[in-house]
């Protein structure tokens, strides 16, 4: 892993099940989650997503990028435009740290959507060193 080196793009269906079911999942039961009537009452134009969905699907990136041995350390995260039903969220990730003797990395992230960027924000992660990945492997049955 270089610093620079970019992430390929993931991207993702902003769909009303998605909302809805992101929102069940981290229990956050606000009305602009899953009522389309409710949201309009408060200004917008429909529902949308919330942050813990968002972070979730960052979180959710770089691991599907760098392997399930990498761990999430620390993931900063900022909205920006929502993310309606209909649209599709396009996660982005560029290398800005790299310490290879202490693998970890540190990741920019930049979400965009049909109104503009959705999420930026940094994930800090561990990599698998070698000798993990073997344990890890013997641990699997490998």
């Amino acid at each position: 892993m270089r610093v620079g080196e970019e992430l390929p793009p993931l991207e993702i269906a902003v769909t009303r099940t998605l909302i809805v079911a992101g929102a069940v999942a981290s229990r956050d039961y606000q009305d602009v989650h899953h009522d389309a009537e409710a949201a309009r009452e408060k200004g917008s134009p429909d529902i949308f997503m919330n942050i813990l969905t968002t972070n979730g699907l960052v979180g959710r990136y770089v691991t599907d990028c760098l392997g399930p041995g990498a761990r999430l350390r620390a993931v900063r995260v900022r909205l920006g435009a929502p993310n309606y039903p209909g649209d599709t969220l396009v996660l982005r990730g560029t290398v800005t740290e790299a310490d290879e003797a202490a693998g970890t990395a540190e990741i920019r992230i930049v979400g965009a959507n049909g109104i503009g960027h959705h999420v930026t924000g940094t994930v800090r992660v561990a990599l698998p060193t070698v000798n993990t990945a073997k344990t890890a492997g013997r641990e699997a049955g490998a």
